[in-house]
């Protein structure tokens, strides 16, 4: 217990000299304040102690410490060059990896490129395309640090950039997002997919949710406004056919929904969905350019993957 109290009495005196020395937050200063007095507590020490002090301040023995340490191990961090046998090995794993995501085995793509990044760390792209392929997982936390540990290996790659964005987009993280698109558009600044996905970001950071807006600021309101979509949507509700299934609905005759406790008709959901198809062909048929507007607007707010699809 003894040499315990000096080493606390080591710890304690040091702190105070950090105090002492200023440069520190109000914050900083208030967390050496306590973390000072739990170790006076705990060891039952105080900085009137002299008698626990060492030769040495805590500074001093952990310098000699240092200096006493084998090369290797202060070295061991540094990355280890691969050798030309892992290089090719790793390059086959990611050429492996980019053919599973064209078949769309993202999940296999993740463990070819993850095998590669096993024989060779430092390329970035092998982290960058996994990104890709965690991100149609919907592994999208996995994709952002995936693409910073690209970022980190090479700090001028266009596409971690771009598809950090994508990551980050997906997130609802469109301050951030916009942020890599421009980083991005810096260093390809002929590519139009960053641009337009920028575009969006920019847009999404300046849109406040709506009571009425859907999912990704559809303009639900301005739907319901439009004075075509509500004609159409009225002789949908006077369709007989319709009209035949919501009076089951309501009197319990029909199931269309399969409430709990019952098994819903199969003919009710065909007829349901018949109804469906129908408006939506009724839709297409008379106003073609409402059917336009509302693809153009879920489209506009949808980041494009684009060339962030092709692998390197």
């Amino acid at each position: 217990m003894a040499e315990q109290k000096r080493l606390a009495y080591a710890i304690v005196r040091f702190l105070h000299e950090q105090l002492r020395g200023g440069g520190m937050s109000p914050d900083a200063q208030e967390s050496l304040e306590v973390a000072i007095q739990c170790l006076e507590t705990a060891f039952g020490v105080s900085l009137d102690d002299q008698n626990l002090a060492v030769s040495q301040t805590l500074p001093e023995i952990f310098e000699a410490a240092v200096g006493k340490e084998p090369e290797h191990t202060r070295t061991n961090s540094e990355p280890i060059t691969p050798s030309e046998d892992d290089v090719a090995e790793a390059e086959r794993l990611k050429t492996e990896g980019n053919e599973q995501m064209k078949a769309e085995n993202f999940e296999a793509a993740v463990s070819f490129y993850g095998k590669a990044i096993e024989l060779n760390p430092s390329n970035a792209v092998y982290f960058c395309n996994r990104a890709a392929a965690y991100s149609k997982l919907g592994n999208y936390a996995g994709a952002v640090r995936d693409c910073e540990r690209a970022i980190g290996i090479d700090p001028n790659y266009s596409k971690a950039y771009g598809r950090m964005g994508l990551a980050l987009s997906s997130l609802n993280k469109h301050t951030e997002a916009v942020v890599y698109y421009k980083k991005a558009l810096e260093l390809d600044p002929d590519n139009d997919t960053y641009k337009s996905n920028l575009k969006i970001a920019e847009q999404k950071m300046k849109e406040t949710p709506s009571p009425t807006g859907g999912p990704g600021g559809f303009d639900l309101a301005g739907l319901l406004n439009n004075p075509g979509f509500m004609s159409m949507a009225s002789n949908l509700m006077n369709n007989p056919q319709v009209q035949q299934l919501m009076s089951g609905m309501i009197s319990g005759g029909h199931n269309p929904m399969g409430a709990a406790g019952t098994s819903p008709s199969t003919n009710d959901l065909a007829s349901l969905i018949q109804a469906g198809q129908q408006f939506a062909q009724q839709m297409q048929q008379q106003n073609p350019e409402l059917i336009e507007q509302l693809r153009s607007q879920i489209r506009s707010r949808t980041p494009s993957a684009s060339n962030e699809d092709q692998q390197e």
